[in-house]
């Protein structure tokens, strides 16, 4: 037993007496980019790839001083002071250094990566995520840096919804939004905190700060409902109803036997005048001549919002109950910007010609001024020399007021062709061109 005693002892005191080599301390450091080396001269060269060699081996004193003879004038002068001085922990010095290196080369990872460094060293955890965050932009799969964003990035967000839970307990609303922030500035995709926050902003009327957070969660999720729901509801209490049912209308598709969503939808719907366009709408464009049924629809749609009148009254019109756009022949006949005939009829197929047109665009122009629009014209009207239209013509007045806003022209001969139809793409360009000039 003693014996065995005895030899232990001379084991331990031998194994105390052996001289282990001291290793450096962890530092990582890539080589320098050919941009740089492509500067230096090839003693410059040979003195830079010693001095990294001894940054790699740990001899920081000795590296300090290999690049300190290389002078301030050097362009790896600032970076391997900064690795130098980041060995040594002088770390103050290290973050100046990488900071006056990054004014001269501010797309080098390797400068971000010593900034991130010495972030880690002096526990500045956000700091060093920035600079981190600035090499994986420059760098998207850059292995160290992606190993120590992840690991910070996961452990700052756990930290920080567990501050949010503890200040729920608590009740301190404020601070726990703040946590819940916090957690998004490491985790921008955190759909847990997008709608934790968003909730909270709802309870207290903020609700463009919580449109916010639930148009980043909606985005995240494009097909989850209740998100898209709980968004849509959020826009309808703040007014944005166009938006709100765009918001309603994806989460139907999602769900299309919600009843709810569908009463939401004819709701708003019914609130905003909007109505299904019939078919005939979209064969205007191509029509060879418009029709008096098409300008009514067109000048309903395109001017939508801006000739809402609900005191006019509709007149009496006995031939257009089997009109596709017997609504908009209602409305632009009750504001009087098309006529009704004597005989109490309209005439929905008749084809309507360019005087008609010009005659049309006074009485619309002349009502947008009413309602504050302002428009002007270009030249006095009594100027104008029309070759087609005589100045006893019934129509000659609202076409000579029309070419002046210069919104319909004449040809090269000065005719204006005043009994000649229009296609619809004219049609459109022209009502186009007047909303163009009151926008």
């Amino acid at each position: 037993m003693k014996k065995a005693c005895f030899t232990l002892f001379l084991f331990i005191l031998s194994w105390s007496c052996v001289t282990f080599k001291p290793q450096p301390p962890f530092l990582y450091l890539e080589s320098l980019p050919p941009v740089i080396v492509a500067e230096l001269s090839l003693e410059e060269r040979i003195a830079i790839e010693e001095a990294w060699k001894n940054l790699k081996q740990g001899n920081a004193n000795k590296a300090e001083k290999m690049i300190t003879r290389l002078g301030i004038k050097s362009p790896v002068y600032n970076i391997g002071l900064g690795y130098s001085y980041l060995l040594l922990n002088k770390l103050q010095e290290s973050e100046q250094s990488f900071k006056k290196a990054l004014k001269d080369y501010p797309e080098m990872t390797l400068i971000y990566l010593g900034l991130a460094q010495v972030y880690q060293k002096t526990h500045q955890e956000d700091l060093a995520f920035n600079e981190l965050s600035e090499v994986l932009k420059r760098e998207p799969n850059h292995p160290w840096a992606k190993e120590e964003y992840e690991f910070l990035r996961s452990k700052k967000t756990e930290g920080f919804l567990k501050e949010a839970k503890f200040y729920s307990d608590q009740g301190n609303t404020e601070k726990q939004k703040e946590a819940y922030l916090k957690a998004l500035h490491y985790s921008p995709q955190l759909i847990e905190a997008h709608l934790a926050l968003a909730e909270i902003y709802r309870k207290q009327n903020q609700l463009q700060s919580a449109l916010v957070h639930l148009k980043a969660a909606s985005s995240i999720e494009p097909k989850n409902k209740k998100i898209l729901k709980d968004y849509a509801d959020t826009l309808f209490e703040a007014e944005k109803y166009s938006r709100s049912l765009e918001v309603y209308e994806r989460a139907q598709e999602l769900d299309p036997k919600n009843k709810e969503l569908e009463e939401r939808i004819e709701s708003l719907k019914a609130r905003l005048g909007i109505f299904e366009l019939p078919s005939q709408y979209d064969t205007i464009p191509t029509a060879e001549a418009v029709s008096k049924e098409d300008m009514a629809a067109l000048l309903g749609v395109k001017f939508k919002g801006i000739l809402d009148d609900s005191q006019a009254k509709p007149p009496i019109i006995v031939d257009i109950s089997t009109s596709w756009a017997s609504k908009f022949i209602l409305k632009m006949t009750s504001l009087g910007i098309l006529d009704v005939y004597e005989n109490h009829t309209f005439q929905p197929k008749k084809t309507v010609t360019r005087a008609e047109m010009a005659e049309i665009l006074l009485r619309l122009i002349n009502f947008l001024k009413k309602k504050g629009y302002r428009l002007i014209q270009q030249f006095p009207p009594e100027k104008i020399q029309i070759t087609d239209v005589s100045p006893d013509n019934y129509y000659y007045q609202p076409i000579a007021q029309i070419i002046a806003y210069q919104i319909m022209d004449l040809s090269s001969e000065r005719a204006f062709r005043p009994e000649q139809g229009l296609r619809g793409m004219e049609a459109i360009s022209i009502l186009d061109l007047l909303l163009s000039l009151i926008k």
